[in-house]
């Protein structure tokens, strides 16, 4: 889920949440809330390579890994593991990497005492 692009993130998670079974896991994707992420997302990305229409993202609707970790610890859902990952675009490929700086993914499981 790329959660960037939902009206409201809090609300969205509490549903998928209500979607994982007890100890299920579930994954979000989303970009952070820097200025690397800007300049690579919005700038970068809309305005000077135009891979994206100019608007597609919202730098205010960019989550933190701590806003996102909070968010998601409300709905019962802890996170295990978060990684970056960072477009090649030598070998047109997506890499996980230890950089969150601007795409990150976090991987949770619900807790069992729902």
């Amino acid at each position: 889920m790329v959660i960037e692009h939902v009206a409201d993130p809090a609300e969205f998670c509490k549903s998928l949440a209500a979607l994982t079974v007890p100890n299920g896991a579930t994954m979000i994707s989303t970009i952070n809330r820097t200025m690397r992420a800007y300049a690579t997302a919005i700038v970068a990305a809309e305005y000077v390579l135009h891979w994206l229409p100019k608007g597609t993202h919202e730098w205010s609707k960019f989550l933190t890994p701590e806003e996102l970790v909070l968010i998601l610890k409300r709905t019962s859902v802890t996170v295990q593991e978060m990684a970056g990952f960072v477009y090649n675009p030598l070998s047109g490929k997506w890499l996980l990497s230890d950089d969150i700086g601007v795409n990150f993914i976090a991987f949770g499981t619900k807790s069992s005492e729902e």
